[in-house]
């Protein structure tokens, strides 16, 4: 019963990467493109972060794959997985993952944190290619990868968040993003969408960032709403007070000057204090925000908090555990298509009820082929 059940939802997967064009000649493959990728989803999920771990561990472990494909050759070698991997397209492989990453968690997220990071190894220096740069979708409180986009680098950010967007079922998600989007293409693309933004305002928009901060030094008592917060360790004592308004009025009228800013829906503005206490010494800093949704204090407080979860709960999780800047994939797609698969391999290896570490439970996929089977199809509630 157990291994019907594993197969229904491994074929999941399966057919997932079946819709990925492959391009060879049906007659010439000997290893069909479903079967490699479940190969390398599997064997990343077990703790395998290169091409020749990979390919070892599928040898030690055919048995086990052949529960969910026949791998009638069995696995590929080294080299030919990676000229594989180097010629998928990655677009394809990311609109297969983002496919599957909805039918995965179905419900709508609530809030959606939009990042970039760059895998450092990743750059040829030799043919003048950079090192590889993704902006990545997470719902911070599901814990779950919901797309990612690739581009040249940081700069090329504005231009790929929109195309990211476009993939995904935003729902009315509450989506946040840091100060490099703040401009009105991206606004109006996340509520075109059906979803609302939460953008940090910064030196990119100097006279929105000037605005905002002169209304909240003398701000009305009755304009706005505050909530407060105290953390304390290691010899410091941090005060935040998160301040919002949605007195907009102001920000919302006719052209005042050429190419003024215009953002769709705005709402809300916000303003983020953090005082910190430490060795006797104190310092303040303020961080500005707008909104399309009318945030209160406390839910613009858990959006900012929960943002920063991309950075702690995605992009440290996937340099500390899963190797990605120790990668040197630089030919072809590889590097891209190997960051979709961590990201297959993140999502699943989340899905355990178990309290262990994502460390620990790679580990043990690795030495348990049972383990394994139930993290490609964790049982029902």
């Amino acid at each position: 019963m157990d291994e019907v059940f594993a197969k229904a939802r491994t074929r999941s997967l399966l057919e997932h990467f079946a819709a990925i064009s492959d391009a060879r000649p049906q007659w010439k493959v000997a290893y069909p493109l479903p079967e490699v990728l479940l190969l390398v989803v599997s064997a990343t999920i077990a703790s395998c972060d290169d091409y020749d771990d990979i390919v070892a561990w599928g040898a030690a472990h055919l048995d086990f794959l052949r529960r969910f494909a026949p791998y009638h050759h069995g696995i590929p070698c080294t080299d030919w997985l990676r000229v594989l991997m180097n010629r998928i397209d990655p677009d394809l492989f990311s609109a297969c993952f983002t496919a599957w990453a909805r039918e995965l968690r179905p419900d709508a997220a609530d809030l959606i944190a939009i990042d970039g990071k760059t895998s450092r190894r990743s750059h040829d220096r030799s043919r003048g290619k950079a090192a590889l740069h993704l902006v990545s979708a997470f719902a911070t409180t599901h814990n779950l990868v919901l797309g990612q986009e690739a581009v040249g680098d940081k700069s090329g950010e504005t231009d790929a968040i929109p195309e990211l967007l476009a993939r995904l079922a935003l729902n009315g998600a509450l989506v946040t993003i840091d100060a490099i989007a703040c401009n009105p293409t991206i606004a109006r693309a996340i509520t075109a969408a059906g979803g609302d933004y939460l953008l940090a305002v910064k030196g990119n928009q100097p006279t929105l960032q000037r605005e905002i901060e002169r209304y909240f030094l003398d701000a009305p008592a009755a304009q706005i709403d505050i909530t407060s917060e105290i953390d304390k360790g290691h010899g410091r004592i941090e005060t935040r007070r998160h301040v919002v308004s949605h007195a907009v009025d102001w920000l919302s009228g006719d052209r005042r000057y050429p190419d003024e800013p215009r953002f769709a829906r705005l709402s809300a503005i916000a303003m983020v204090e953090a005082t910190v206490e430490s060795k006797g010494q104190t310092s303040t800093a303020r961080r500005y925000y707008i909104s399309s949704a009318p945030l209160t204090a406390a839910r613009f407080a858990q959006a900012v908090r929960r943002h920063w979860g991309i950075e702690n709960r995605l992009h440290w999780v996937l340099d500390v555990t899963f190797k990605e800047d120790q990668s040197r994939l630089r030919a072809g797609h590889g590097a891209k298509n190997m960051a979709v698969v961590r990201h297959f391999a993140i999502n699943i290896v989340r899905s355990a009820r178990d309290r262990r570490s994502i460390k620990t439970r790679r580990k043990l996929a690795g030495w348990d082929p049972a383990y394994l089977a139930s993290l490609l199809n964790p049982q029902p509630c």
